[in-house]
């Protein structure tokens, strides 16, 4: 069994029994007043909440949609095209301007300039005048440094060193050995170590102990002294604080939250009713009246005009079309004839056509596409150009 576990708290809104005379005299009167206060703002809440989403539906959606849609036409229909078409000519002007000018002046005046103009004469330079120049100093800089340079440089640096630590090493060397650390030993720190052990030490010791005691006795009275001020700030400070706390502020506001809870829903429940008394009061004084009006005088009237006035009219129409249009046939048929007539006038009849021989192997006819050397084509009359 876990002994350290802490016991489940209550659901908020529920209390044990052992609640105080002054939780139970202040439940109902708040809870009362809360209601009064909250029904109307509840039933304000959900006439906005119900008008908002009506407005949502019926007006912003259709008109965000129609923005959005002659958003995308303006963007794909007339700044897409307009802003290559504005990128490719930007691109070819800047080219224009900034590249192509900038790459013709250094690929055919500086690169040629630097080219045949410094980098030759200064290769030239180097290869014919200044490497052999540098190789005759360099050999004569290496056979003075071998030959003269450094055995005297050697016997120079022995004599140096040997003159150096004569007379800037050994003098200090003797002077600190055998003078100044006996001096500082005999004469300063023995006196000082003497001084320390028969003196100063059996002098600390006492003060220490001293301050000690002194200490001790400066904390127990701090203790003391911390201890009857937090005594005296929990018992006239917290302990009342603490005692209002659990048995005033936490009760009602405990009370006050769940009058807020019961009063939200139970305006919840009122405002559906009376939305619902609305609606069915609309439903009784508006829709069914304008539902009886629409069915019995608007159905009948709306079929009187179907059968009576609409299908007449549109079977004359269609009789009236198909007579029209029977008109403009003949007429036109007329129209092609007379035109027949008055080119056999002009230009005579037809030649009837003349017999034509089998089609031999290679030979060129009508519906043939050979060809034979002598033979002679058909004529071919075009009836659409007599036409």
């Amino acid at each position: 069994m876990d002994l350290d576990k802490r016991p489940a708290s209550p659901a908020p809104g529920r209390y044990e029994p052992g609640d105080g005379c002054l939780t139970t005299a202040i439940r109902i009167p708040v809870r009362i007043v809360v209601l009064v206060l909250v029904v109307p703002v509840r039933m304000v809440w959900d006439l906005l909440a119900a008008g908002t989403r009506a407005l949502h539906r019926s007006v912003f959606r259709p008109f965000g949609r129609g923005i959005a849609f002659v958003c995308s036409w303006v963007y794909e229909t007339l700044l897409t095209p307009l802003g290559r078409a504005l990128g490719v000519a930007l691109g070819w002007l800047g080219k224009a301007l900034f590249v192509w000018p900038w790459v013709a002046l250094w690929r055919y005046v500086l690169v040629p300039v630097a080219y045949y103009g410094l980098l030759v004469p200064l290769v030239w330079l180097y290869a014919s005048v200044l490497t052999p120049i540098g190789h005759g100093i360099a050999f004569v800089c290496s056979w003075v440094y071998e030959t003269l340079l450094t055995p005297t440089g050697h016997v120079l640096g022995v004599v140096l060193g040997w003159l150096g630590r004569a007379l800037f090493v050994w003098p200090w060397v003797a002077l600190w050995r055998y003078v100044l650390v006996p001096v500082v030993h005999y004469g300063l720190v023995v006196p000082l170590v003497w001084l320390y052990r028969q003196v100063l030490t059996p002098i600390g010791h006492g003060t220490l102990w001293s301050l000690t005691r002194l200490g001790r006795g400066i904390a127990l009275i701090a203790v003391g002294i911390w201890t009857a001020l937090v005594w005296l700030v929990v018992t006239l400070l917290i302990t009342p604080l603490g005692w209002f706390h659990r048995a005033v502020l936490a009760p009602v506001g405990r009370e006050i939250a769940a009058a807020l809870g019961v009063a939200w829903r139970i305006a919840g429940q009122i405002s559906r009713a009376v939305g619902r008394a609305l609606k069915w009061l609309a439903r009784v004084l508006i829709g069914q009246p304008v539902s009886w009006f629409y069915r019995s005088v608007c159905t009948p009237v709306g079929h009187i005009l179907r059968d009576h006035v609409r299908a007449p009219a549109r079977k004359a129409a269609a009789e009236a079309g198909r007579a029209v249009g029977s008109a403009l046939r003949s007429a036109g048929e007329t129209v092609r004839q007379a035109r027949r007539d008055a080119w056999r006038a002009l230009a005579g009849a037809p030649r009837p056509a003349e017999p034509v021989a089998a089609p031999v192997d290679g030979a060129r006819t009508l519906g043939s596409t050979t060809t034979v050397p002598g033979a002679v084509p058909a004529p071919e009359i075009s009836l659409r150009k007599q036409v």
